[in-house]
């Protein structure tokens, strides 16, 4: 077969998977790899003035053209993918200034600031089997990006957000949220329809599971929203998850069904601390009147814990 021409037959860069989830792109990029085609990754690693994404945001992108990932609200990510292109064909890492200061000057961000993206050719899947290892353990971690080596490297021990270290960037990765919802219910149907929407991982529970199977599902990046009608039923779950790591617990009910909830928790033992942790009545907005605005409710609220959480 004759060797592409990039003048006569250019790459098209096309979406090959729409996603802004960071596990799923990280996949992508390892499985282009393995696939045997040449694949760079993209890492937002500067931000001047708004930004539709956060640091760290990240897009992947082939040699065939096609790519995932966001860097911005979806206005620059071909013009993003063309400089990737570019920088597999010329065998060199390079990095990428849009918006307010760029040389392109027909790409203006609508939040009206700029970004600077580092755009990496990756020279093998080590880096990014570890950190999808570790992330699919539900583990923090960490991609250490180093310019001047154009290398990646794994930084397990790292804490906190995508920043500049030094002459290196380092992106931070966390596990996605967990939902586990209590109860037999159309409430809790719904919410557990919602939250898979939000790529949310969720779980519904019956309440036949064992205290120690439950225990294991709920770390750090676990809310929890308990959605029975009962509070006899309830109480003995609050309690587990009480003891757990949860960052959000939920449970349903009035305020008068919160005081009987409170009494019952202080007569166990549990203090006003341990009490506090509990969103009653449960979600973002008042009274819901339905299922499915219940389920928006307590989806909102458990995104917004978790954005403002501090792990």
């Amino acid at each position: 077969m004759p060797a592409r021409d990039p003048m006569t037959d250019p790459v098209v860069p096309a979406i090959g998977l729409s996603t802004d989830e960071p596990l799923e792109i990280l996949r992508y990029a390892r499985a282009s790899v393995k696939a045997g085609i040449a694949t760079a990754l993209v890492t937002l690693v500067e931000i001047h003035g708004g930004s539709a994404r956060p640091l760290g945001s990240q897009m992947v992108v082939r040699a065939d053209g096609l790519y995932c990932g966001f860097v911005s609200g979806g206005c620059t990510e071909n013009a993003v993918a063309a400089e990737a292109l570019e920088a597999l064909e010329n065998g060199h890492d390079r990095f990428l200034r849009l918006g307010e200061g760029s040389r392109f000057f027909d790409i203006v961000l609508p939040c009206g600031g700029g970004i600077n993206l580092a755009i990496h050719r990756l020279q093998s899947v080590k880096e990014l089997e570890e950190v999808i290892g570790e992330l699919e353990l539900r583990r923090e971690t960490a991609l250490k990006y180093c310019p001047a080596s154009e290398r990646l490297s794994v930084d397990r021990r790292f804490r906190g957000v995508s920043q500049w270290s030094g002459e290196d960037f380092v992106i931070a990765y966390q596990p996605t949220t967990r939902l586990l919802v209590f109860g037999r219910s159309i409430e809790a149907t719904a919410t557990a329809d919602v939250a898979r929407a939000a790529r949310i991982d969720v779980h519904l529970i019956d309440g036949q599971m064992t205290a120690s199977s439950l225990m294991a599902l709920i770390d750090s990046f676990t809310a929890v929203a308990l959605l029975y009608h009962d509070l006899d039923r309830e109480i003995p779950h609050l309690r587990l998850v009480l003891d757990s790591r949860a960052f959000y617990i939920g449970a349903l009910g009035s305020l008068r069904t919160h005081g009987r909830r409170i009494k019952a928790l202080a007569d166990d033992g549990y203090s006003e601390a341990d009490i506090d942790r509990i969103k009653a009545p449960i979600g973002i907005f008042g009274k819901a009147e339905s299922a499915s605005s219940l389920a928006l409710s307590i989806v909102a609220d458990v995104v917004a814990a978790r954005m403002s959480a501090k792990f």
